[in-house]
């Protein structure tokens, strides 16, 4: 599977756009709407005119037409043919190509066992559920055996729970193939769960690359920020490991409850809407749950940010204006601090 290089690529929104893009690597372009992800896939794919230069393993393949590149894209609707079975959909480029019977039944099976669709091979698209849709669109995308696979928010129309599913078995497809993955998302979720790499765009600008999680806890930009919500991170000074995938690290006078894979913990963030302030004690286990006092408090269009100290740390709170209204605090105010141990993210040594 190829290195993707793009030098100096100009199209559209797209400015000067240099991005490698590493062999078996699944890599995510991440950004609001707008931003020119889906206009990178096209680039990549060659199906757009371009400025600049992109190379497969060092070799430029420019002056190639998209169905020279060794490229399968999958655009956002899907195009399933509507008159065509689930196993004639997922054939359909084999056929394209003129490959033999027997390659094409042979391949048809395959990826018909691999995506879990034996049972579906003679329905037609009409009669499949959205995830089922999207696993027949990604199982003819994969029919070719292509060099790299280009997905454009592939799960942007079904529901949390499918999405869900189906973003393990993109993975796993990925893991199984060894296929160079680049998937467009604006979903952070998404991109923290899939990527290896991410790279951020904004306004048709690289922002930053980088892991997940070195995007997250290190945002280069304001535009970064902004997008991830502006997280509050902590840093930790001492790590404690309980037990059961849990452990308590040191963050000024705070000791705060996080997950733990194994690796001392350097940092740990949440964001403003998960941090959850009470006037009174709430009932329960005093488990990430900290005094604290409001310093300020602003309104943003519907939403209030609250400025709580505790334990040494500045922390942001948002909420709903409704709510903020419920609660009825003031600056100077006592508050009792709420913290998820779920929705706390970790940044490992």
């Amino acid at each position: 599977m190829p290195r993707i290089t793009l030098h100096s690529i100009n199209i559209h929104v797209c400015q000067d756009i240099d991005l490698a893009i590493e062999d078996q690597d699944f890599f995510v372009l991440l950004g609001p709407n707008g931003a020119g992800k889906t206009t990178l896939l096209t680039v990549i794919a060659g199906l757009a005119p371009y400025r600049g230069s992109v190379r497969f393993d060092d070799a430029p393949i420019d002056h190639l037409p998209p169905e020279k590149r060794g490229v399968s894209y999958l655009p956002q609707n899907l195009v399933l043919f509507p008159h065509l079975t689930v196993a004639q959909n997922i054939g359909y480029g084999l056929r394209a190509r003129k490959e033999p019977p027997e390659r094409i039944r042979d391949k048809t099976s395959e990826l018909l066992q691999l995506m879990r669709l034996e049972h579906l091979a003679e329905r037609h698209p009409r009669g499949l559920s959205g995830g089922e849709k999207q696993r027949t669109a990604l199982a003819r995308a994969l029919a070719t055996d292509p060099k790299v696979l280009l997905l454009d928010e592939p799960l942007a129309s079904l529901d949390l729970q499918s999405a869900k599913r189906l973003r393990r078995e993109v993975r796993q497809i990925h893991d199984l193939t060894g296929i160079t993955t680049v998937y467009v998302t604006h979903n952070l979720e998404e991109a923290e769960e899939l990527g290896n790499r991410v790279a951020f765009l904004h306004a048709g600008t690289l922002q930053q690359v980088g892991s997940p999680t070195h995007v997250y806890f290190h945002p280069l930009s304001d535009e970064v920020s902004t997008f991830i919500g502006a997280p509050n991170i902590l840093e930790c000074h001492e790590c404690r490991p309980l037990g059961n995938g849990v452990a308590a690290v040191n963050c000024g006078e705070l000791s705060v409850f996080v997950p733990y894979e194994g690796e001392a913990i350097r940092k740990i963030a949440f964001l403003p809407g998960d941090v959850y302030l009470a006037k009174e004690k709430p009932p329960g286990p005093d488990i990430n749950r900290f005094l604290g006092r409001v310093t300020s408090i602003a309104g943003v269009r519907s939403m209030v940010l609250v400025d709580v100290e505790s334990g040494g740390n500045n922390l942001l709170a948002e909420m709903p204006a409704s709510a903020f209204e419920e609660l009825g605090i003031a600056e100077g105010d006592e508050v009792h601090l709420i913290l998820k141990l779920r929705r706390i993210r970790t940044y490992e040594a």
